[in-house]
């Protein structure tokens, strides 16, 4: 079984939204053409095409139906624009592999309509940027949001700010620090410098978003992080539950009065709130409590999981 983002499920996924859509939810042809943002013609021919297949008769006989209804249900509870939701795979790298390369295909349709991409780093976020089609963008550019761990591995927020760069043939710029400072007081010497600044004033123009989110577990990135081993304990005791750009939230999604929070060489949360489009691409159910304070606290607009945490975040307090 392939556990990959195929051209083939991306087709099928569009044909189970708008099965769900017209059949389901009621919604006219043009309706569901304006809300996916593609032709009536286009609704009509997969409408037919559903038909013809057998795949609605009672009720709908389609493999990612569940997943379509969680989508709908997440995005009435937390106020999104855009969920995706896919099946939950056991394995750990397979899991990474299918949501990020979902993310993908959700970032793939935004990339042409809006100038900039901000992205952070993670293995999951890794698929995404491989999913992306090859193209040729006219004024945009991609931005790393955060600064970055020292250690190479294909999935620091470098090497996935390149990748995409390279794909869209776009310009890529870097916040070349560390994620996190020694001091409050070290990062703003960092910011006063004039290439930071600019870096990081692109991270803010850029209009979308794409982020991952960390819990407080070894399969972090910045667990290892000598600064972070040395402030865990305060940082529980305060109630942290994970980390989104390195700003570590409590279960509510409010940013800790904690000292590691003001050391941070990231795009603001504020600023990734503004963002139109903000997708945040993140599974497994270890990480449910730090997924659920980001939508808490309404950092992103959009969300791409496993249907597990969706049924989690949905269906428990």
């Amino acid at each position: 079984m392939n556990n990959g983002f195929s051209l083939e499920a991306e087709s099928d996924h569009l044909k189970a939204r708008i099965a769900w859509f017209y059949f389901v939810a009621g919604l006219t042809q043009q309706e569901i053409a304006d809300q996916l943002e593609i032709t009536r013609l286009r609704v009509n021919k997969i409408i037919g095409a559903v038909r013809a297949e057998g795949a609605v008769v009672v009720d709908l006989r389609m493999p990612m139906i569940d997943c379509i209804k969680l989508e709908e249900e997440l995005k009435l509870r937390f106020g999104l624009e855009d969920a995706m939701v896919v099946p939950a795979v056991q394995d750990p790298l397979g899991s990474q592999r299918t949501i990020g390369e979902a993310a993908g295909i959700m970032l793939d349709s935004h990339v042409s309509r809006r100038h900039g991409i901000g992205v952070s780093g993670g293995q999951t976020l890794s698929y995404a940027v491989r999913r992306i089609s090859e193209r040729r963008l006219k004024s945009s550019w991609v931005v790393g949001m955060m600064g970055a761990v020292t250690r190479g591995s294909g999935t620091n927020t470098f090497e996935l700010s390149t990748a995409l760069a390279q794909s869209l043939d776009v310009e890529c710029h870097y916040l070349t620090a560390p994620i996190y400072c020694p001091t409050r007081e070290s990062r703003e010497v960092l910011l006063a410098h004039d290439e930071i600044a600019a870096v990081m004033a692109k991270a803010e123009e850029a209009e979308i978003a794409l982020v991952a989110c960390g819990d407080l577990s070894h399969r972090s990135r910045v667990m290892p992080l000598g600064i972070i081993r040395e402030n865990l304990p305060s940082l529980l005791e305060m109630g942290a539950v994970g980390e989104i750009l390195g700003c570590f939230l409590d279960p509510e999604g409010c940013i800790l009065p904690h000292p590691i929070n003001q050391s941070i060489m990231a795009l603001p949360l504020s600023k990734l709130k503004a963002k139109p489009v903000s997708i945040l691409a993140s599974g497994g159910r270890h990480k449910l409590p730090i997924i659920r304070a980001v939508l808490r606290g309404r950092y992103v607009n959009r969300l791409v999981t496993d249907d597990v945490v969706a049924r989690a975040l949905i269906y428990e307090s």
